[in-house]
């Protein structure tokens, strides 16, 4: 993630910066897929620190409200749904899931099934969390 100078460094700012690169690289990468591995390993690799971060920057709002601690990602994603934080809280509940299932201490391959949600769905929830949660 590639924070600048100017940008001040809270969880919400670091969110909107890597959900940025993970829209552009999937923006730039699309046509030119050539080695189709790497290219997931590199979508699932920024997914994952900005779904991260879209999680801290909902604790970090939480907390500032006094709620929490949550015991996980599935009780923080169920609070931000009923705070009206998201829209689509089995999408984020699935976003979840699937990053367990993802953990490559599995042994099947869920690569392509994840990266091609990633792409379809989840940027699509996490670019409404930002409008949303940037208008609070």
């Amino acid at each position: 993630m590639k924070l600048t100078s100017s940008t001040t460094y809270t969880p919400h700012a670091k969110f909107q910066e890597a959900l940025a690169e993970l829209n552009e690289y999937v923006r730039t990468s699309e046509a030119k897929k050539s080695d189709v591995k790497k290219y997931r390993k590199q979508v699932i690799r920024l997914f994952e620190i900005t779904h991260e971060q879209a999680l801290l920057t909902m604790e970090e709002f939480f907390r500032k409200q006094g709620k929490g601690p949550f015991s996980g990602s599935r009780d923080l994603t169920v609070e931000a749904f009923h705070a009206d934080l998201i829209d689509d809280g089995k999408g984020w509940l699935d976003m979840v899931i699937d990053r367990i299932k993802f953990n490559p201490v599995y042994p099947e391959d869920h690569d392509a099934e994840l990266a091609e949600k990633i792409i379809q769905q989840y940027i699509k929830l996490m670019d409404n969390f930002d409008r949303k949660f940037t208008k609070i």
